[in-house]
């Protein structure tokens, strides 16, 4: 009787896990079909060749201010849709899938990069601008997104596969749909420039206030080093809740997440959903060692250049090195640092400080979400 009793439960379990595998499934390939599609591959010539059967994608947050009601935007004091026209590169993470879809890679790019952006057309479109020096977000500002991948492109010769863009009104609006997001901040932060007040601790952030988290980045002397460190800990933790039981078996929060995701998400048209589920398994996993984040190795993260203006310069040799590795679909290891006494010969450095769970100290935090 024991033993017929325990096989009901485990069957009864086992069918409720595939009931909720399948509308999920459904759910995914609904959003896929109906999620806004962008042409950003068309028109770019001479690029890199792909060396793998890995993927990389360009995930983008743009400032664009579609879409926020006017209560937001007053209270991010961002200024308007009109004064943002055009919009900027706000947020750029390279996500790099192993070509066996075990493993990922999270590279932040500092959006004040100092790159030569392309030769383009102006943006009233009647002339033709040279390739120039600027900061990577000004390429998108430039040209939108082709311009970007172009860019990184050719400062990566890496081959972007696919591009996924959520703007202001798209982030706050999926924040809210899972009811907010749980950080940790070990230090009071008080940043007069993206108006973020936060006691020391932990938090449940909606919308706005998880904008201005992710946003913030004058508080710590740390400028976009430290708040690109914040975004890649809150992406995870998005990611987390949104795969969560808490999510997936509450409808209307499933229907909420869906909607938010759908009105406000572009992607390329080569996007499916195998492709998104793919993605979601990697980024759902960022505590576990099969992800990666890191940041592009840097060698000035506040250089000066004659008409660029301040920018982050990254280091020549251990940034190529990176791009190689990652072109190559190989694995990166702890950076190793060299010892006081070391001699002072240059030495070659193919190793990259990664994260894992294990250095952040709101780990436990983020796994709860």
């Amino acid at each position: 009787m024991k033993s017929s009793r325990a096989i009901r439960i485990i069957t009864s379990l086992s069918v409720g896990v595939v009931a909720i595998a399948s509308l999920s499934w459904l759910g995914l390939g609904q959003v896929s079909g109906q999620i806004s599609r962008i042409d950003v591959f068309a028109n770019l010539k001479d690029r890199p060749e792909k060396t793998s059967q890995a993927l990389n994608y360009l995930v983008v947050g743009s400032d664009n201010r579609e879409g926020l009601t006017k209560e937001q935007i007053k209270a991010l004091r961002v200024g308007s849709t009109k004064v943002a026209a055009g919009g900027r590169s706000d947020t750029m993470l390279l996500v790099h899938i192993s070509k066996s879809r075990d493993s990922a890679y999270i590279v932040s790019i500092p959006r004040d990069t100092l790159v030569t952006v392309p030769a383009h057309r102006s943006q009233d479109g009647t002339r033709d601008i040279p390739p120039l020096p600027g900061k990577i977000n000004a390429a998108y500002a430039f040209g939108g997104a082709p311009l970007l991948i172009q860019t990184i492109e050719e400062k990566t010769n890496l081959q972007i596969d696919h591009y996924i863009e959520v703007s202001f009104a798209g982030f706050t609006g999926i924040v809210d749909a899972l009811g907010g997001i749980e950080v940790c901040s070990k230090v009071a932060i008080n940043d007069p420039k993206s108006h973020l007040v936060m006691a020391a601790g932990t938090h449940t952030l909606g919308g706005i206030e998880a904008l201005k988290y992710v946003r913030t980045r004058d508080f710590d002397g740390r400028g976009d080093i430290g708040r690109m460190e914040r975004q890649q800990q809150f992406v995870g933790a998005v990611l987390r809740k949104a795969t969560s039981s808490g999510v997936l078996l509450n409808p209307i929060k499933l229907t909420n997440f869906y909607n938010a995701a759908i009105s406000s998400v572009k992607m390329d048209a080569g996007v499916t959903k195998n492709d998104l589920l793919t993605l979601a398994k990697q980024l759902r996993n960022l505590s576990s060692g099969n992800v990666r984040t890191l940041t592009v190795p840097i060698s000035n993260p506040n250089g000066r250049h004659p008409t660029a203006g301040s920018v982050v310069i990254w280091d020549d040799a251990l940034a190529a090195n990176l791009w190689i590795k990652i072109r190559n679909d190989e694995a990166l290891l702890e950076t190793v640092k060299p010892t006081a006494s070391a001699s002072a010969k240059p030495v070659t450095i193919d190793k990259f400080k990664t994260k894992t769970a294990a250095d952040n100290p709101c780990a436990a935090i983020d796994s709860r979400a």
